[in-house]
């Protein structure tokens, strides 16, 4: 998917962009050694080039709703053109191709409180095209794919510290304190199209004075409503072996898996799901031969593992909010 090149420059920028995804290209030129102008240029690049986009997302727990995951088994040669009809969908995020191309997977966002499930499930297409449909409530996330993937890091841990620290919006809102209002979703919806908009370009979006931009982010955030992650297209930095994992655990060991699994550099995502199985991880590696290892090594080393099944994951065609290229 990658044909944007990718060097040491880039890398850098990529990594401090985990650290502080909004961070000023200022800010970024202070801590990279780089120009204000070569930072601005490199991302510009970087994100025209679908290579990465900061992006803004909701907690659905703290707003009392809930997140779904769903497999749809296909027939052979239809799952493309589902998935693109899928990814297309505002509630959807991380919309994948898997299993030779007869599977998709997709999160699936539910934003109403009185309804237990989300409408797009009476909306997923039936008949001869769709095999079958499983769907999975995520009841706890473990890993949410805010780490940088397990690259060479350039950075010191100094400088991580300090874009950590400078990403720091105030003292934590309780939660019960902030809710979402419907005026909230233009800054939202926006925030999610490009999560380094500036204030002025949010205030444009929203009609709202750049001030008030400023200071319902910064509530957003220090709440725990709003949060930044990357979406990176991880073949351009070397990393072509994408696999999803879905596992049983015995319930007294759930956690502990579920967290030695957060812990590891390969594994960027990982959750708690209701279903057949009961935890779910997205696992990253440089090849083939490196996810045998991992699953016949580190995996293996788990007590309460009972059953796990693996998922290639061949194309994605959506990220959180983002489309990815077709493949030419």
């Amino acid at each position: 998917m990658a044909s944007t090149t990718v060097d040491a420059l880039d890398r850098r920028i990529i990594q401090a962009l985990y650290s502080d995804p909004r961070a000023s290209f200022s800010r970024l030129s202070e801590v990279l050694g780089s120009s204000e102008q070569t930072i601005a240029r490199r991302y510009r690049r970087l994100f025209d080039g679908h290579v990465v986009r900061v992006v803004g997302q909701l907690d659905a727990q703290r707003l009392g709703q809930s997140d779904w995951a769903i497999r749809i088994r296909c027939a052979p040669g239809s799952a493309s053109v589902l998935a693109t009809k899928l990814a297309e969908h505002p509630d959807t995020a991380w919309v994948l191709l898997s299993s030779g191309g007869t599977e998709i997977l997709s999160t699936i966002h539910s934003r109403h409180r009185e309804e237990p499930t989300p409408p797009l499930f009476s909306q997923l297409p039936v008949g001869s095209q769709v095999v079958a449909v499983e769907a999975y409530c995520i009841l706890h996330l473990f890993a949410t794919g805010a780490s940088p993937p397990p690259v060479s890091n350039d950075l010191s841990q100094e400088a991580v510290d300090g874009l950590i620290s400078s990403a720091r919006v105030g003292p934590p809102i309780e939660r019960s304190t902030v809710t979402l209002q419907a005026a909230d979703w233009p800054l939202v919806e926006a925030l999610a199209q490009d999560g380094r908009a500036t204030y002025r370009q949010l205030a444009v979006r929203t009609h709202w004075h750049e001030s008030t931009v400023r200071r319902r982010v910064e509530e957003l955030i220090a709440s725990g409503v709003l949060s930044f992650d990357v979406d990176l297209d991880t073949e351009a930095i070397g990393f072509r072996t994408r696999a999803m994992l879905w596992m049983s655990v015995a319930p007294a060991k759930l956690g502990q898996v579920g967290q030695a699994l957060a812990d590891l550099p390969e594994v960027p995502f990982v959750a708690a799901t209701t279903g057949s199985t009961n935890l779910v991880a997205a696992v990253l590696c440089q090849d083939d031969r490196s996810l045998y290892e991992f699953i016949t090594g580190e995996l293996a080393t788990f007590d309460g593992l009972t059953h796990i099944e693996t998922a290639p994951v061949m194309r994605a065609v959506k990220l959180h909010a983002t489309l990815t290229r077709s493949p030419s």
